[in-house]
């Protein structure tokens, strides 16, 4: 997208419009607290076109990502047949010393309990957390890989399915959110990574269940942190916000309907005083809300934000594009404002 020309086209972000969505696998350690707070059951994987086409019924393989851990790569492939998991194999595991005997223990074990499980929600060995960890990893992966080309041949638009978004770093630890989405709804959110560990235990167990039942009532990152777990609140929204924009790329690639709208988070800016990043709601071709979910903060910064952020976002719409004046007096957050817009723009214009 130019910078001087409004958006040509915009993806869909109806997830009720998608062709071919389909339910999602969950992932989640049976050491992860935060992720039980989220509720409800594991998905069933989706029915999978037959490879070449030769079983009506639909078989197919899919290697997950490999996942590095500290004793060596772990890799999982999964055979779908239909709506089940017939097979999963490592095609990769930790060799050599040790490694060699915990993987025969450990990999036999966790195949038969993907079959047995039909999920990625599959117990570690004991003695072998390592391999079991990165093991479930890949198999996630494999799962949401399997979903995705599943859904792109599917003509049930209202089904459910799971995104999980980007690992938001934080003080105390990695915040992962992933949400369900049925129809153009958000059913549910669970963090799948959280602050664990000393008062991060007692911070995780407060604010969680907080945040996931917000997302859940307000249908948006929008969402208030939770006193006591500021870090904690804001790496989720942050994540959460990477698990919408995916949802919403994902949704729009499927459809046909070009007036549905959907949100962009563009990248972050830095500047003198602080980080601006900056979230654009587009509809039909249009720029319909522009907002900045970082901006600079403390001191005088506090004052130059209220009065410049605003009217950045009302010439962001009114223009429907980043070639929008500064702000006198916030030339700095202005600036990042800009690029920040631009990259968002770019996004969701193609």
């Amino acid at each position: 997208m130019r910078k001087s020309h409004p958006i040509r086209r915009v993806m869909l972000a109806s997830a009720a419009t998608v062709s071919g969505v389909v339910l999602l696998l969950s992932l989640k350690p049976s050491s992860d607290p935060a992720s039980a707070a989220g509720g409800g059951a594991a998905a069933q994987p989706p029915a999978a076109s037959a490879q070449g086409g030769a079983q009506a019924a639909g078989t197919r393989t899919v290697t997950g990502d490999a996942t590095q851990t500290q004793y060596g790569a772990v890799q999982v492939r999964i055979t779908v047949e239909g709506n089940k998991i017939t097979k999963a194999e490592a095609v990769q595991a930790p060799k050599g010393g040790q490694s060699d005997e915990k993987t025969a223990l450990s990999v036999p074990k966790l195949n038969q309990a993907v079959v047995t499980k039909q999920s990625a929600q599959i117990d570690s060995v004991s003695g072998a957390t390592y391999t079991s960890d990165g093991y479930k990893k890949s198999l996630q992966s494999a799962i949401d890989k399997a979903n995705a080309s599943a859904g792109s041949g599917s003509g049930n638009a209202q089904a459910a399915r799971t995104v999980t978004g980007s690992v938001s770093q934080t003080q105390y630890g990695p915040v992962q959110v992933r949400i369900t989405v049925e129809g153009n709804k958000i059913t549910k959110a669970e963090a799948v990574q959280a602050p664990k560990g000393g008062q991060s235990d007692e911070k995780t167990a407060l604010s969680v269940p907080k945040l996931n039942q917000a997302v859940v009532t307000k249908q948006s990152p929008e969402i208030d942190s939770v006193s006591g777990a500021t870090y904690t609140s804001d790496g989720y929204k942050k994540s959460l916000q990477s698990a919408i924009d995916k949802a919403n790329a994902s949704a729009g690639s499927g459809s046909g309907n070009a007036q549905a709208a959907r949100t962009v988070t563009g990248s972050v800016s830095q500047t003198q005083y602080g980080p601006v990043q900056v979230r654009v709601t587009v509809s039909g071709g249009k720029v319909t809300k522009a907002e900045a979910v970082q901006a600079p903060k403390g001191g005088e910064s506090d004052q130059k934000t209220a009065l410049a952020v605003p009217k950045l976002n009302q010439q962001a719409v009114a223009a429907g594009s980043a070639d929008i004046d500064s702000v006198s007096g916030a030339t700095y957050t202005s600036d990042g404002y800009k690029k920040s817009l631009q990259s968002a723009l770019d996004q969701a214009g193609g």
